[in-house]
C-alpha cells in the first residue's frame, strides 16, 4: 500500500463487497519494511542513533498519512494508539542496541510492525467511512513454527484461532482487518512467513474458514503471457490452473507469492489477481481445473540473477549416496535447488546467487571437482497442454537454434519446460518465444 490514495481505494473495494462478508488481509506501507529492517540491522551494529532516527521517521509518515485519511475526532484517538506501538518499537530497538545482537527472533519483531500498523490504520480508515470495521490481530491468529524470519504456518492451529477471533466478527456483520506476513508460535513469539507473505496469510485465512473465494489485490490487471517490461505485447490470462500458475509464481512470476495458491488448492478455492487501480477489470482466475488452451502455452516467466553449480567426480564416486551427499552441503548452507540435470559423472545445479556460494563450493570440493558459474537465468514456459502435445521441446528450441542452452529440465508435474542461458540473452529470447507462441492467442483464456 503506498499511502493514503492507496488506503482509499482499499476502502472503496471493501465497500463494493459489503455483502459477500470480506475478511480484509494488508501488507505494510510500502518501503516500510525494508524501513524496519534497516533500523533493526542499525540497532544491531550498536547505532542506536540511527534506528531511532529512522523509527521517528516511519512514525511521521503515519501520522501524516493517518492525518489524510482521518477526521479530525478519529485521527486524535488513532494518533495515541499509533504512538503507543511507536513507543514500543523504540524501547525494542534500544534493548536491541545495547545487547549488540540482532537474532532471527528479534528481526521479526521489529519487521512486524509494518503489517500492525497498516492494518490498524486501514481498520481506523473503514471506520470512518462508517463500515464496521475491526482490527484482528493477526499473531492471535495465525499460528506458525518457530523458523523465524521465514515461519511456516501450523495449519491446525491457525484454523482453530481463526474461528476463535475472527468467525464471530463476520457473523455479527463486522469487517475483520489483520496484518499479512506476521503470526506468532504456539508460546506467542512474534514470527514472519517470509517476504512477500501477505498474499500467503490471506489464502491462509481464507482457506481457514472456508471463503468462496480469495483475492489478492496488486497493481496490475491479473498474470501476464510474460514481464510486459520485457515483452509490451504481453497479454492478461483470463484464467489458469493452480499447477499452472505455482510454477509461474516459483520462477520469477512476480505478481503472487509462490507459496500463495497452497492453501486454495488444498480447499479447491478459486483465488483472483485484481488491480487495485483497476477495478473493473476482471482480473486473472486461478482455479482447480482450466478450460483447454489452444496455446501450447499460458505463459513465460524469466528468473535472473542464477548461478549454475557443477559438481563433476569419478565414475566410482558416483554410487548410492553421493547424490544425498550433495543435497546435504546445500540444506547445510540453506541454499534452495531450481533445476537439476544428472549425468553419469557430473551433476549440475542451479540456486539464487547469493553470498553462501563460495562457501558451498568449498564444502562440495571435499566430494568432487566443483566450478560455479554466475549471471544466468532461468526461462520457464508453462502450460497444461505439455501433458498431451508432443513434440514441444523441438518447436521451442528450433526456435532458439541460435541460443547457447546451458541446461534443460521438464518438470516432474510434465507443465513446465525450464532450460538456462545467460542472463544478458533474456529479453531478446523471451520476445522471440512470446511471439512464436503468443502471435495468436485463444480468446477463452486470453484478454
Amino acid at each position: 500500500m503506498g499511502g493514503s490514495q492507496a488506503i482509499a481505494r482499499v476502502v472503496e473495494i471493501v465497500r463494493s463487497r459489503l455483502e459477500q462478508r470480506p475478511i480484509v488481509v494488508v501488507s505494510a506501507m510500502a518501503k516500510v519494511t525494508d524501513q524496519l529492517l534497516q533500523m533493526a540491522r542499525a540497532a544491531g551494529s550498536g547505532d542506536r542513533q540511527k534506528a531511532l532516527i529512522l523509527a521517528r521517521e516511519c512514525r511521521e509518515r503515519h501520522y501524516n498519512t493517518a492525518g489524510e485519511l482521518l477526521g479530525t475526532a478519529l485521527f486524535t484517538q488513532f494518533h495515541g494508539e499509533l504512538g503507543a506501538e511507536f513507543e514500543e518499537l523504540e524501547e525494542l530497538l534500544r534493548g536491541i542496541a545495547a545487547v549488540g545482537e540482532l537474532t532471527p527472533r528479534t528481526t521479526d519483531h521489529v519487521a512486524a510492525y509494518g503489517e500492525v500498523l497498516s492494518s490498524k490504520l486501514v481498520a481506523a480508515a473503514l471506520s470512518s467511512h462508517d463500515i464496521p470495521a475491526e482490527y484482528v490481530d493477526s499473531r492471535d491468529c495465525i499460528v506458525t513454527d518457530e523458523t523465524f524470519m521465514r515461519a511456516a504456518p501450523l495449519y491446525e492451529d491457525t484454523n482453530a484461532k481463526l474461528k476463535e477471533f475472527v468467525a464471530p466478527l463476520l457473523a455479527r456483520g463486522q469487517v475483520p482487518v489483520m496484518g499479512g506476513f506476521i503470526g506468532a508460535t504456539r508460546g506467542g513469539v512474534t514470527a514472519t512467513i517470509g517476504r512477500g507473505g501477505s498474499d500467503f496469510s490471506a489464502a491462509i485465512v481464507g482457506a481457514g474458514l472456508n471463503a468462496d473465494k480469495i483475492e489478492i489485490w496488486t497493481d496490475v490487471d491479473g498474470m501476464m503471457t510474460t514481464d510486459p517490461n520485457v515483452c509490451p505485447d504481453a497479454r492478461r490470462i483470463k484464467i489458469i490452473s493452480f499447477e499452472e500458475a505455482a510454477e509461474l509464481a516459483y520462477f520469477g512470476a512476480k505478481v503472487l507469492h509462490p507459496a500463495t495458491v497452497l492453501p486454495a488448492i488444498q480447499k479447491n478455492i478459486p483465488v483472483y489477481i485484481l488491480n487495485s487501480q483497476n477495478p473493473r477489470c476482471e482480473g486473472t482466475r486461478i482455479t482447480a481445473r482450466a478450460p483447454q488452451c489452444k496455446n501450447f502455452f499460458k505463459a513465460i516467466a524469466a528468473k535472473k540473477r542464477i548461478t549454475i553449480v557443477d559438481v563433476a567426480a569419478p565414475r566410482m564416486l558416483l554410487a548410492h549416496g553421493f547424490l544425498k551427499a550433495i543435497f546435504d552441503a546445500f540444506d547445510r548452507h540453506r541454499i534452495p535447488v531450481d533445476v537439476v540435470s544428472t549425468s553419469e559423472v557430473s551433476v549440475s545445479l542451479t540456486v539464487d546467487s547469493n553470498e553462501s556460494i563460495p562457501a558451498l563450493a568449498a564444502d562440495l570440493a571435499k566430494l568432487a571437482d566443483v566450478k560455479y558459474e554466475g549471471r544466468k537465468a532461468i526461462v520457464c514456459l508453462v502450460g497444461e497442454n505439455l501433458r498431451e502435445i508432443p513434440g514441444i521441446a523441438a518447436h521451442v528450441f528450433g526456435e532458439l537454434s541460435d541460443v547457447k542452452i546451458r541446461m534443460i529440465s521438464q518438470g516432474a508435474s510434465e507443465i513446465n519446460l525450464t532450460f538456462v542461458i545467460d542472463e544478458e540473452l533474456v529479453p531478446n529470447v523471451i520476445q522471440r518465444l512470446h511471439k512464436r507462441f503468443f502471435d495468436e492467442l485463444d480468446p477463452v483464456i486470453f484478454a
